[in-house]
C-alpha cells in the first residue's frame, strides 16, 4: 500500500477515461466479432433443439422480438 503515489482529481479523472475508452473499444470489437459469427453462433446455439425437433418441423418465433436474437 506505501507504493501508491498521491494523484489529483483530474488525474484520476484522465486515468479513468482512458480506461472506460479502452472498455468501450474492447466491447465494439467483441461484438463486431460476435455478428460476424452470429449464424454459426446461432447453429451452435440451437443444435441441442434441431437434434430433438421431428423430420420436416421448424423453429416457430411466437413474438416478434424472438426472432431478433439470431439474424
Amino acid at each position: 500500500m506505501s507504493n501508491l503515489k498521491k494523484q489529483a482529481l483530474t488525474e484520476h479523472l484522465a486515468e479513468l477515461r482512458q480506461c472506460l475508452v479502452a472498455i468501450i473499444i474492447a466491447v465494439i470489437i467483441g461484438f463486431a466479432g460476435a455478428y460476424y459469427f452470429i449464424d454459426d453462433i446461432g447453429r451452435w446455439f440451437l443444435a441441442p433443439l434441431y437434434n430433438v425437433l421431428p423430420k420436416g418441423s421448424s423453429i416457430i418465433f411466437t413474438s416478434y422480438q424472438e426472432a431478433f436474437f439470431f439474424i
